[in-house]
């Protein structure tokens, strides 16, 4: 595919659509993934998908519990060139890593490929046949700019890329975008070795801004928002911090909201209404510790958040939004309790929060994804033009992320006859 493919009315709009960004800007990733495509696989006839990233706007740490979260995609993605094959195999070449090979026929979980994006993709094979579905083999080149260690998921980007090469190639593109989501959680839970939640996976599978109820775990339900707060900027930023020896601070978390959910005799928090527990959680606060008490009423308020955050942002209430926003990182920094650890022993997130809010345009902040010792997450008016400068200084640029909410989630990318 020559270099003149990316250019004209078709590719201008797929790149301000995916990307919110002008051909120009972009032209170089797909010229750069063609010819890594004919080096690694000797042909340029290929078709393009694009995987994005995501972020959590509000609903911190309530999924595992079944609870409530607003999320939504960013222009951030995982971009991969596909060709044809007739062999069963898959091989995967991403810029600066070896080559990966899966034989569909035999996608067998391995110890020794435990944390690789190898078992990535066998585990989203697994999943397909394992649910009767079809696969196939298919030669891949990717590149991303999903940023990794930022809390936007970039392994689940990787794993979506695969399921809808799958759900395109062989099985007529007709899967929901939960079933992509749940192969790929699949994925990443049973061959990667990594537990983790829905909530990163359907939020890049959907696309857009959505609100997720996670009470039903297996078929979760999708409320999707009207994103029109066109003049605020998104930014993710790094605070620093090593998370090695966090593993017991996350799990703790649901534990203890699991710990307070058996004292009201059942086994998660969604299962107590939010009528039972301001009528009986006096009853159980001296029978658990204060943190998970403390913790079990930010799940309650967080999914009451959540809903009014989707209303504020159907009905544009921008400023109602960033007041709800707000009270989320505050809860998360109060009662959740997950902007410090003894473990990690600083404070970069609490001080990253604070210093931020002095910065002039920055309209809300909060605490994004696990915490403790991770990102947080910035809206600023784009009229106040200094605010990516004075993050830059603050954080360093390779630090700070500017968003865009991007509507699709992972999709074959259609360029069209240019």
């Amino acid at each position: 595919m020559a270099s003149n493919q990316f250019e004209g009315k078709t590719f201008d709009d797929v790149c301000k659509r995916l990307y919110s960004s002008d051909a120009e800007s972009e032209r170089a990733r797909f010229d750069e993934l063609v010819k890594m495509h004919i080096e690694a696989f000797n042909t340029s006839d290929v078709e393009f998908y694009s995987s994005p990233g995501r972020i959590e706007i509000v609903g911190n740490h309530t999924d595992h519990n079944g609870g409530k979260v607003l999320c939504a995609a960013i222009n951030f993605d995982t971009l991969a060139s596909v060709s044809e094959r007739t062999d069963g195999i898959i091989e995967v070449k991403s810029k600066g890593y070896p080559m990966l090979r899966v034989n569909v026929a035999s996608p067998a979980f391995s110890v020794t490929e435990i944390g690789t994006s190898t078992a990535l993709i066998k585990g989203v094979v697994d999943y397909f046949v394992r649910s009767g579905k079809e696969v196939g083999g298919f030669s891949a080149c990717m590149t991303s700019n999903v940023p990794k260690g930022s809390g936007v998921s970039s392994s689940s980007s990787f794993e979506l890329a695969i399921a809808e090469i799958l759900n395109v190639k062989f099985n007529g593109g007709q899967l929901s975008p939960i079933f992509k989501a749940k192969a790929s959680q699949y994925a990443e839970n049973t061959f990667f070795g990594k537990p983790s939640g829905l909530m990163d996976q359907s939020a890049i599978a959907l696309g857009g801004v959505n609100m997720i109820d996670f009470r039903d775990l297996e078929e979760p339900s999708v409320e999707r928002a009207n994103w029109r707060f066109d003049d605020l900027d998104i930014f993710v930023i790094a605070t620093g911090g090593d998370h090695s020896n966090l593993t017991d601070d996350y799990a703790a978390i649901p534990h203890e909201m699991k710990e307070v959910a058996s004292l009201f005799g059942a086994k998660l928090l969604c299962e107590i209404s939010p009528e039972r527990w301001e009528r009986d959680k006096t009853n159980i606060k001296n029978k658990t510790s204060e943190r998970a008490y403390l913790r079990a009423e930010h799940f309650f308020e967080e999914n009451a958040r959540v809903e009014k955050a989707l209303r504020q942002i159907d009905d544009r209430d921008e400023q109602g939004f960033l007041q709800t926003v707000t009270q989320s990182g505050l809860s998360s920094r109060y009662k959740l309790q997950n902007t410090y650890s003894p473990a990690c022993q600083n404070h970069n997130l609490e001080n990253a929060l604070d210093r931020v809010l002095l910065i002039e345009g920055v309209k809300a902040t909060r605490v994004h994804g696990g915490g403790f010792a991770g990102t947080i997450l910035a809206f600023a008016s784009k009229q106040a033009s200094g605010v990516q400068g004075a993050l830059n200084v603050m954080f360093g640029q390779e630090n700070v992320f500017k968003l865009c909410i991007r509507e699709s989630g992972a999709e074959k990318i259609e360029l069209g006859e240019l």
